[in-house]
């Protein structure tokens, strides 16, 4: 178990990828800590947690919400005293339209959640990471940060600034043990996926169990990368 006693945060935790890389750290060792707006979800993925001998915290709370996630670190120190892993995985794709008719509000609840949410996170959890051993944090991103398709502009420009804002902070941590790096894991079997493309056979589709290793991969203490966007791998 490379990741015995480390404390690893995951968002998104309550389905899809989220709740899969969440299995897959416990798996390898780690105490993790399980953060989605669903306590359902949470407790769906706490089962699955345990069945791999694995222990989880749960921390039900809306990401859009600045003083909840301004919470997160604080309450990690208080009650672990550390933090060695980060998966930001939480997102929302928003309405597919034309970039003239975006809606301001919906707007700001996207930038809220693919973008706020996350640099808070940094904020929060960067002290605590540096003082890790073998500090990890993983961004989950798309490619259409960088290649964005019609009718995709809200997502793609929420996930574009927070791709950035990732790669930045790698860039200045590049001196210190953390490593920083970002997961695209492509089109997967998700609930998410199903929104935006209701009429897809989704058999055809890796299932996030599948995709989950090749993230998870990226926590470990032996990685090296940093600053990277590590593509998933089928087989």
């Amino acid at each position: 178990m490379p990741l015995q006693g480390q404390i690893a945060l995951v968002t998104g935790a309550s389905r899809g990828l989220g709740a899969a890389t969440a299995v897959e750290l416990a798996r390898l060792g780690a105490h993790v800590v399980l953060v989605a707006r669903t306590q359902g979800g949470l407790e769906e993925t706490d089962d699955a947690v345990r069945a791999v001998g694995g222990a989880a915290t749960l921390l039900a709370m809306d990401l859009r919400d600045p003083d909840q996630i301004d919470l997160i670190a604080p309450s990690l120190f208080q009650r672990f005293g550390r933090l060695d892993i980060l998966v930001n995985n939480a997102g929302e794709i928003g309405t597919l339209t034309p970039v003239p008719h975006i809606d301001m509000r919906e707007w700001a609840a996207m930038l809220a959640i693919n973008l706020d949410a996350p640099l808070r996170l940094i904020r929060g959890c960067a002290p605590l990471l540096l003082a890790a051993p073998a500090g990890r944090a993983v961004f989950v991103t798309t490619a259409m940060a960088t290649q964005p398709e019609a009718y995709w502009g809200l997502y793609a420009a929420s996930q574009a600034a927070a791709q950035s804002l990732a790669r930045s902070w790698a860039a200045e941590t590049v001196n210190t043990a953390l490593r920083v790096n970002l997961f695209d894991p492509g089109a997967i079997a998700t609930r998410i996926r199903i929104r935006a493309f209701p009429g897809e056979d989704q058999s055809t589709l890796p299932q996030p169990a599948a995709v989950a290793p090749q993230l998870a991969a990226l926590c470990l203490p032996g990685e090296t990368r940093h600053g990277a966007i590590v593509r998933f791998q089928p087989g």
